[in-house]
């Protein structure tokens, strides 16, 4: 017996989870959490390591100190679904729900945005990837390659571009501004700590320097210019999902409104608020995954 739904929603970022009960009126929300990050490139354990401890948040919201995982459906939209080795491992290990579904979280970003119904988005966090849902109930995905070999747009993407920035910066090959600066001293403040911490970084470090690319690009033309080429990079993944610019599109993501002011006008015209978050769509796949089964019994 099926007494609670589950939607996790997992990046290179952090990890958020709905809890939702079934009752007679149907599907009824009753906590949320949240936790460090679990895409599958930090390693299948990890992943459920950290999921487990997040759900296991939310079940403690309500006075349920154990998961009760043979009453549990859980749904979840993790980056590195598109490795399917991967995501075989992950579905291996689950550690006893009783019924789970897996996807890519660009397609429960795409679900929780339009109720899922059909619409396009891009989302765009620490990685990026486009997903859309044609009229005929079709998909269609774009990009969702990775970093460093894809992700454009991506908090991680643009990461790398202000790190090479204040590499040139300090071989004096250009000049540093206040931009420049701060990555630098954020990065230790020298030559030798900055080698460090490029030993160092993965994917979700490199993420972690968007936020001085986004607070100076109204002021370096540095910063100006990176986000500008994202801003294009968001307008060629919403071309390439919908050449026929006919359905919504919404931008998701941690970084979603920070590029709103940075995409082309034409397709900036086409966004329409998303509805819901990559969490709520997970919910709402393990949902329709539930009934689907129902019927098929």
């Amino acid at each position: 017996m099926i007494d609670y739904l589950i939607g996790v929603d997992g990046g290179g970022t952090g990890t958020r989870v709905r809890l939702a009960r079934r009752t007679s009126a149907g599907l009824t929300e009753i906590a949320q959490a949240t936790g460090g990050p679990s895409a599958l490139s930090r390693g299948i354990d990890n992943a459920w390591t950290t999921i487990q401890g997040v759900v296991a948040q939310a079940f403690a919201a309500i006075d349920v100190q154990h998961i009760p995982m043979p009453s549990c459906a859980i749904g979840l939209g993790l980056a590195g679904v598109h490795n399917k080795e991967w995501a075989a491992q992950f579905i291996a290990a689950n550690p006893g729900y009783a019924l789970l579904a897996l996807d890519t979280d660009g397609f429960t970003t795409l679900m929780g945005a339009h109720g899922g119904r059909p619409g396009a988005i891009v989302a765009i966090g620490t990685g990026s990837v486009g997903e859309a849902m044609l009229a005929d109930g079709s998909k269609v995905e774009v990009g969702g390659w990775g970093f460093p070999a894809g992700d454009e747009a991506s908090g991680a993407w643009m990461g790398l571009r202000a790190l090479n920035h204040i590499e040139q910066v300090l071989d004096g090959r250009v000049e540093g501004r206040a931009f420049a600066r701060e990555l630098i001293d954020f990065c230790g403040g020298s030559r030798d700590a900055v080698q460090v911490w490029l030993g160092r970084a993965n994917q979700t470090a490199y993420a972690g320097l968007a936020r001085f690319v986004v607070a100076h690009g109204e002021s370096d033309p540095v910063a100006c210019a990176i986000l500008e080429h994202a801003g294009r990079e968001v307008a060629s993944i919403a071309d390439a999902l919908d050449r026929s610019h006919t359905l919504p599109l919404a931008l998701c993501g941690g970084l979603g409104e920070a590029l709103r002011p940075w995409l082309p006008p034409d397709t900036l015209a086409r966004c329409v608020p998303a509805q819901g978050d990559s969490a709520a769509g997970a919910l709402r796949m393990i949902e329709r995954h539930l009934e689907q089964q129902g019927a098929a019994q």
